[in-house]
């Protein structure tokens, strides 16, 4: 990890850019890190070094089954939070879960004792901590809901519009689709497959190119 000269990074959340004085000058005193794309960041079983700040970038955080079958739980975005850290911070526990980083980061670690030490002392960081906590947890509720109560097909409809880029491209492999929506990679295929017999999209090598939006747009408001 490169650390860099402290700035004002707080501008990158309002909620603590308001912060009290003294909340705000220790949490300036937190130096910015890069992190390479790839970097796994945490791993089930090992503590949490501190609670995260993502300036920009984005992480992807999922769970890996012994048959090597994966689920994208959430990635986290700049502005957002980490509920798997928090919970360790929380709790003083261990990860449950693997993060990596899926571009370049940039991010501020805040220690421990400084995160425990804000939470008692500053109202303004307490509510933003939770606040997140708060939204990703329901996130993640909606997760468990789709992949427990919805048809694969209009949970791999929503991946792709959710994917789709210009002109409807969509960069992503099949084993990545899959870990998107919790499912094999084999059942992600033959519904593809499905897809592009029904014209709503073209199948190419590591490239989808999705033909009939709308129609995919609709399936996936089934969830």
């Amino acid at each position: 990890m490169k650390q860099e000269p402290a700035t004002a990074w707080l501008d990158a959340f309002p909620p603590l850019a308001r912060l009290e004085d003294p909340s705000r000058s220790a949490l300036e005193r937190c130096l910015p890190m890069d992190i390479r794309k790839g970097r796994c960041l945490f791993a089930p079983g090992e503590p949490c070094p501190g609670f995260v700040l993502l300036l920009t970038g984005r992480i992807r955080v999922g769970l890996t089954a012994e048959n090597g079958r994966r689920l994208v739980l959430y990635r986290v975005l700049p502005g957002e939070t980490c509920v798997q850290t928090t919970l360790c911070m929380l709790g003083d526990l261990k990860y449950s879960a693997e993060g990596v980083a899926e571009s370049d980061l940039r991010l501020v670690l805040v220690p421990p004792i400084l995160f425990l030490r804000l939470l008692r002392e500053s109202s303004i960081f307490a509510q933003f901590v939770f606040e997140r906590f708060g939204a990703r947890l329901s996130e993640m509720t909606r997760l468990i809901a789709t992949i427990a109560f919805f048809r694969i097909d209009a949970r791999l409809a929503a991946a792709l519009v959710a994917r789709a880029g210009e002109h409807g491209a969509v960069a992503a492999t099949h084993q990545n689709l899959a870990e998107d929506i919790g499912a094999a990679r084999e059942v992600v295929s033959r519904q593809l497959a499905l897809f592009q017999r029904a014209g709503l999209l073209r199948l190419g090598r590591g490239r989808i190119v999705l033909i009939e939006w709308r129609a995919l747009a609709d399936l996936a408001c089934v969830l």
